[in-house]
């Protein structure tokens, strides 16, 4: 636990590491490493602390000598297999990894495959804790400890020995098998109760433990032999087994064909390109018998919703909602890359004079750090600093920008030279990059660095856009990718830091604690605070050139987009169990969630501490606005009205979705209210009258440019983007509109309906299509707005099926197929004051026009409010099914269906306008 405090207080990890310069694997012997015109200490400060137990010990990583070397990738689901935090536990603390839970003891590993959620804590928390069914191990095995052995991406290796037997065990995200190696005994598992037996074939045992499914599978001439809740059988020489829990007991077939396959590594790859992320999901395999070298997987729900891999029937519960099983080694996800601005554009609805005068209130404080000495408060006053640079830039406050730019230089060049009151120090053992003083154990349990160092990173990006020399490798560079290293490592061949510390890429999040020494597994709070460092990757990648940390950014930003949606705020509401009663969640825990924060149980901050910092880095949460108006409906509830603590941040987060209704509550209240303390009245000014002016975020049209955005109001949409670049440049953005760049300059350009009007970045008539009242798809523009009637679903519910569906097509539409893209829609729906109704799209494509399609995909439904006014389904909600595949169109048909999926109500759907459209992958 962290000491509370007021204010943000972020309980959690490090995200790691991106390797250029810094620490060699083995840093210099002299006190003092010089990184360019910084440096670093290899030896803390004296009277501080590195890594310790609960009891102020320090403390080493438990790993095997086959391990030693590698660089521990401390806040992991699996962390306390290596972080020995509580002195007393040898072994680990129960571990998520889902569908399987995990926890070692001096017998083996303990596996559970919890399916019922409890909620505690006065209704404040649902999780689906740790229960052991059974253990997995060697006859006579009681080892003194347990360590790690190996590990890869999401996969990890507990290695268990008594001197007698040995035992590994190689489990992971989305594994439903565990794969065991051993010697010196027979394989075992003890269930926690007598097991039923469904069925014996000799090697391969099916049991039913507390109403959950399992397969033993022991090497082919063995067998297994039940005695009460024991059950054995001898290895015949061999020295593998495994286990898997099954989805049914009619699976077991499926999965004995995988049951010598076993796993031996994962790894995530991922590229950017053209305004999409796509990222593959691989695990390596070793057949221990026989040739199959194929394997079965669990997608997590911000997985499956992006892949149009072909998915079994199989499913499992988890914490994260339904998780669906996958027939291969492979997988791939793709999804509209999240953009990042150095700050919103200038807008008109701005008073240039008024925030001229919030802008000097900053300048001119007596201590523009309030006082700040630690990593992470000096980081957010970084932060505050940071974001008010571009806004000086673009009222002309040049005078302005520069104190603010020599401020951030000042600070951050203190930090990045060792021996003064503040610097940054080298752990040798632990191979990370501690800063002091530390804070809220960042030091002695490894917490937060990705918090932290998010600012430091995100500050030095703003400084690069207006200061390239200071941000050259040989200058102060180095030191910001030194921090880039330990939080946030792409190389997996860094020996001086882990690979992505902290983020996880199979949950699709970061983890907060460096030791995960919980019961409910690790933790993240903070989830605004990770992105805020993805967000700094693409602008620091963007302003030095370093397209690898730019992408990685983007990677980073979008993957956890999509799971903060999903796991923090159940944009889809089909995560949290109706139990829970809240639709928003403070913290993410490896067994559930929690409405709270770890010093506060104020509604405010419990939901404003997922929004924090509110920069250009934050635009993507506005890609779903029915979550945000929930969010903000609960907090007011929860809170017995509007907030009064942190306004700011609430009002900015509500500007996302509604921007009139933010900007109203500022008006009212602006006068009166104290800035959280990483905010300035000058940059919420800034950021509610903007959106006021341009319209929301409108995340579902991207640009090829990573500093790209785009924002909607009403039939207007603006486009924009960042050039870091020394020469102008066009960015194209997903609906075809253009839009030229100057270099290192912001620019904007407002689509209209006629894109063939000079200057005009409207939508392109090669791939996007409108959808005219009477069934038309057209790629005409200058419609009439028109609207057409969904009809009522009739109280049944219609999922998957078109139902009196309405339809538009195109015929005779010749195309060519667009490499990795993806079909992408936007429809305006609005069920007027009618509750629980749900719209379903399907799109399809007959590639020859003969007649049959080869190709349907068919979307997620999408729930509207009862508030009138439009709402934007979009592909975003993600592929329900999907059949056939596409190819090549010659002179083929695309046809649109949309239909009730549920309630009993119309409901209508927008025509004539570019707000309503399809957008085929084609070229």
């Amino acid at each position: 636990m962290r000491t509370p405090r007021t204010g943000v207080l972020t309980l959690a990890a490090a995200l790691a590491a991106a390797a250029l310069t810094g620490p060699a694997a083995s840093p210099a012997s002299a006190a003092t490493v010089p990184v360019g015109a910084g440096s670093y200490s290899d030896t803390r400060p004296p009277g501080t602390s590195g890594p310790t137990t609960n009891t102020g010990t320090p403390v080493t990583p438990k790993v095997t000598p086959a391990a030693h070397g590698k660089p521990v990738p401390t806040n992991d689901w699996w962390s306390s297999l290596a972080f020995q935090r509580y002195g007393d536990n040898p072994y680990s603390t129960p571990m998520y990894g889902h569908p399987l839970t995990y926890q070692a003891t001096s017998a083996g590993l303990d596996i559970g495959y919890p399916t019922t959620p409890a909620v505690v804590g006065e209704g404040r928390q649902y999780e689906y804790a740790h229960k052991r069914d059974l253990t997995l191990g060697l006859t006579g095995l009681n080892s003194p400890d347990t360590k790690a052995d190996a590990w890869s991406d999401w996969t990890v290796t507990p290695y268990w020995s008594d001197g007698a037997r040995t035992l590994r065990a190689t489990i992971g995200h989305g594994l439903p098998f565990v794969y065991a190696k051993g010697t010196g005994g027979s394989a075992q598992v003890t269930t926690a109760s007598a097991p039923t037996v469904f069925a014996d074939q000799g090697n391969v045992l099916g049991i039913t433990v507390a109403g959950h499914h399992y397969a033993l599978f022991a090497p082919t001439g063995t067998d297994w032999t039940v005695s009460g809740s024991t059950i054995t059988a001898g290895l015949a020489g061999k020295d593998y087994f495994s286990l898997a829990v099954l989805p049914s007991t009619s699976a077991l077939a499926t999965y004995k064909k995988y049951a010598y396959s076993f796993v031996t590594g994962s790894r995530a790859s991922w590229s950017t390109s053209a305004g999409t992320v796509r990222a593959t999901y691989t695990l390596t395999t070793q057949p221990q018998e026989g040739t199959e070298t194929g394997t079965l997987q669990a997608l997590y729900r911000h997985q499956w919703l992006h892949t149009t891999d072909p998915l079994t029937p199989y499913t499992y519960v988890s914490p994260r909602g339904t998780m669906k099983v996958r027939e291969s080694r492979t997988f791939t996800t793709t999804q509209r890359a999240a953009g990042v601005l150095p700050a919103l554009p200038r807008a008109s609805g701005t008073d240039t004079a008024r925030l001229r005068g919030y802008l000097n209130e900053v300048v001119s404080a007596p201590d523009p750090f309030s006082g700040a000495t630690d990593t992470y408060w000096t980081g957010k006053a970084l932060g505050r600093l940071a974001q008010l640079v571009p806004v000086a830039d673009q009222i002309g406050e040049t005078g302005t920008r520069d104190r603010l730019l020599g401020l951030m230089k000042g600070r951050l060049q203190e930090w990045f030279t060792a021996g003064g009151a503040s610097e940054f120090s080298y752990d040798r053992t632990w191979r990370t990059l501690i800063g002091y003083p530390a804070s809220y154990g960042s030091d002695t349990e490894l917490n937060d660095h990705h918090f932290h160092y998010s600012y430091y990173v995100y500050a030095a990006a703003i400084v690069a856009q207006y200061d390239p020399a200071w941000a050259a490798d040989s200058a102060w560079g180095g030191m910001v990718k030194t921090l880039v290293r330990d939080a946030a490592n792409p190389s997996r061949t860094d020996s001086a830091f882990p690979f992505l510390r902290g983020f996880d890429v199979y949950a699709g999040h970061s983890w907060a604690s460096g030791h995960q020494g919980f019961a409910a597994g690790n933790n993240q709070e903070s989830s605004s605070e990770s992105t805020n460092l993805s967000a700094g990757l693409v602008l620091w990648g963007a302003a030095t050139g370093d397209t690898t940390l730019r992408d990685l950014g983007t990677f980073l930003l979008t993957t956890e987009s999509e799971a903060i949606a999903q796991y923090w705020f159940d944009a889809d509401q089909q995560v949290f169990p109706s139990s829970f009663g809240h639709d928003t969640a403070g913290m993410v825990w490896g067994s559930g969630v929690a409405y709270a924060t770890w010093w506060t149980a104020n509604p405010e901050e419990i939901h404003g501490i997922n929004v924090l910092p509110v920069t250009g880095g934050s635009l993507h949460l506005a890609a779903r606005k029915d979550a945000i108006r929930r969010n903000i409906a609960e907090m007011e509830r929860e809170n017995g009205g509007p907030a009064v603590e942190w306004r700011d941040i609430l009002w900015e987060f509500q500007s996302l979705a509604d921007p009139g209704a933010a900007k109203a509550k500022w008006d009212a209240g602006h006068a009166s209210y104290t800035p959280e303390q990483g905010e300035s009245k000058a940059h919420t000014y800034h950021w509610l009258t903007g959106l006021d002016t341009l319209g929301a975020p409108d995340p579902s049209v991207t640009g090829d440019l990573p500093t790209s955005a785009v924002f909607t109001k009403g039939t207007v949409r603006t486009y924009a983007a960042h050039n870091h670049g020394s020469t102008a440049r066009t960015v194209t953005f997903s609906d075809g509109a253009r839009l030229t760049v100057p270099a290192r300059s912001t620019a904007t350009g407002t689509g209209t309906a006629d894109p063939t009007e000079p200057g005009d970045p409207g939508p392109s008539t090669g791939s996007t299509f409108q959808l005219r009242t009477g069934g038309a798809l057209t790629t005409a523009t200058g419609g009439t707005a028109g609207s057409d009637t969904i009809a009522s679903a009739g109280g049944a519910n219609h999922d998957g099926t078109p139902y009196q569906p309405l339809v538009y097509e195109a015929r005779g539409v010749t195309g060519t197929l667009k490499p990795g893209a993806a079909t992408a829609f936007r429809l305006q729906v609005d069920a007027g004051t009618t509750v629980a109704l749900g719209q379903q799209a399907r799109i399809s494509y007959d590639l020859t026009g003969d007649g049959t399609f080869d190709r349907t995909e068919t979307y997620h439904y999408f729930a509207t409010d009862p508030v009138t006014g439009w709402e934007e389904y979009n592909q975003t909600r993600g592929l329900k099914a999907a059949t056939g595949t596409l190819g090549h169109l010659r002179n083929g048909t695309v046809r649109l269906e949309v239909w009730p999926a549920i309630g009993n109500g119309t409901a209508r759907l927008q025509t004539g306008t570019d707000r309503s459209v399809v957008v085929i992958p084609y070229e």
